[in-house]
């Protein structure tokens, strides 16, 4: 079984032993915004709709519970869940998309000096990451600090619930920023400049290597059999790679969710003094990821749906088709470069390569020519140009691939995929499997309890490549000068930003 914990929804999963999937569900619950640029959730509601889920597959599969061999764990990263000497939730969790924590990220750089951060962590200090908000809540709600027992992040809160065992693995801890990633386990360096006790932090474990069992109180309510197997699992980010098949060098992908991820598998740990992109362990054993990150990347094109929708006239004139699917008719409908109207996808600030919490969402060059069908078409061609941002800055580290493995929502879209192969000037493959990282999960679960003699052999024995995009030379052409405008923009916009942010 897989589970990923994700930011809009929880996803279970049952595969057999052939990787074959055997049924699926999902449960979906609120992302809280309490001022601009936080976000939080509410934890006991991953649990419930974890509970829900996985209720559901079982009863989906009509399988017994009891030929489960594993459960593997996915979830969103950097999230931070505080609990209390009793295992009780303090606050509301703090999510990976809340920008609160800047002055916490200089703090930081004060305490080791930016490029000595950078070279203990191998990353920078982000607003996202777990460790500024943890001084966060340390500065700004010191009673509910005093109160801290444990820290967990989002996927390691459920397997506290599901077993009463308090565990992380290397993928996923990563993203705390307080790990040393070359020996793969807490960094006691950063934990003591910092005043964080390590006592805090969860045990952490290699990815397949399995960590906690399932409790009675747990089967009593999910349906599992107490005892089953829990491995490491994996961040939502390695463990859709590992889903992906993205577990060997010279292979990267590109991940169109709520935020947008390039990823690419590296050998070794690859150390940025810049620290440009994010180094991170990997959830296959002994190996290691670079990542770029767009913070709203089909979140972008969500809110425009919520808010805005399909426009009568395509409703009209496809009475059969329903949801995102209309906005792709209205966007391929719109010539390449949407008639000069560019988007910058900046709605909950940005991550790579900018790093800045006060950038904001932008339409430039709207004219009269302009309606509905183009503002969808730009939503698509801006993240692309941000996730070409991540993938410029990995290729000037002499990473590259020829072509691109999409997956994640936006890559379902036909002219979505286009627009990214044009815009990268790349081959772009979606593969048979579009699972994504609860799939990840249960190839990992799969592995830790010796159903796959490896990680590499659960993936291999199902993946497989299928649609396939190549970029249009005339399209190249007029993406490169609309690119070039694009990254102007922030340049001239960043100061207006920040002011705007300070009203």
């Amino acid at each position: 079984m897989g589970l990923d914990i994700g930011t809009s929804s929880t996803r279970a999963l049952l595969i057999d032993e052939n990787s074959k999937l055997i049924a699926s569900g999902t449960s979906d619950y609120r992302l809280i915004t309490p001022k601009p640029g936080w976000a939080e959730q509410i934890p006991d509601d991953w649990w419930t709709a974890s509970i829900n889920t996985i209720k559901d597959v079982i009863r989906k599969s009509r399988i017994s519970p009891g030929n489960i061999a594993c459960v593997g764990l996915s979830g969103q990263m950097h999230g931070s869940i505080f609990l209390d000497k009793g295992g009780n939730v303090i606050r509301p969790a703090i999510l990976w998309c809340d920008q609160r924590t800047f002055r916490q990220c200089e703090t930081i750089y004060e305490i080791f000096g930016r490029d000595g951060f950078i070279k203990l962590s191998y990353n920078r200090a982000l607003p996202g990451f777990t460790a500024p908000k943890i001084l966060w809540l340390r500065e700004n709600e010191p009673e509910n600090y005093k109160k801290v027992s444990k820290i967990l992040l989002p996927k390691d809160y459920i397997r506290y619930r599901l077993s009463n065992t308090y565990a992380t693995e290397v993928s996923d801890a990563s993203g705390t920023v307080l790990m040393d990633i070359p020996s793969r386990n807490w960094s006691d360096e950063i934990l003591s400049g910092l005043h964080i006790e390590k006592s805090l932090l969860p045990e952490v474990f290699e990815s397949d290597i399995i960590s906690s069992k399932v409790s009675k109180e747990a089967s009593g309510l999910t349906g599992l059999i107490e005892g089953t197997p829990i491995v490491g699992g994996g961040s939502d980010n390695a463990a859709g790679a590992v889903g992906s098949g993205i577990i060997k060098s010279g292979l990267i992908s590109d991940s169109i969710g709520t935020s947008g991820v390039v990823f690419a598998h590296m050998d070794k740990p690859l150390y940025d003094p810049q620290g440009r992109v994010h180094s991170f362990c990997h959830a296959v054993p002994g190996k290691w990821h670079l990542t770029g990150v767009t913070l709203s990347a089909a979140g972008s094109l969500r809110w425009y749906f919520d808010e805005f929708g399909p426009s009568g006239k395509i409703i009209k004139d496809y009475p059969d088709i329903k949801g995102y699917d209309l906005l792709d008719r209205q966007a391929e409908q719109v010539p390449a470069g949407s008639d000069g109207l560019i988007f910058l996808p900046y709605l909950s600030g940005e991550r790579t390569p900018y790093t800045d919490p006060d950038a904001r969402g932008v339409f430039f060059g709207i004219s009269y020519l302009h309606g509905p069908y183009h503002f969808v078409r730009s939503i698509m061609e801006g993240v692309a140009f941000s996730q070409l941002d991540c993938l410029t800055l990995m290729r000037d580290l002499d990473i590259d691939s020829d072509k691109i493995i999409l997956f994640g929502g936006g890559a379902k879209s036909d002219t979505w995929r286009q627009i990214i192969s044009d815009v990268f000037d790349s081959k772009v493959v979606t593969l048979n499997i579009e699972e994504g990282a609860a799939f990840g999960a249960a190839i990992i679960a799969g592995a830790g309890c010796g159903i796959y003699g490896s990680i590499k052999e659960g993936i291999e024995k199902i993946l497989s490549e299928d649609k396939e995009n190549n970029p249009a030379a005339e399209n190249v052409g007029r993406y490169k000068k609309l690119y070039a405008i694009y990254k102007s923009l922030y340049k001239d916009l960043k100061d207006d930003f920040k002011k705007l942010g300070s009203l």
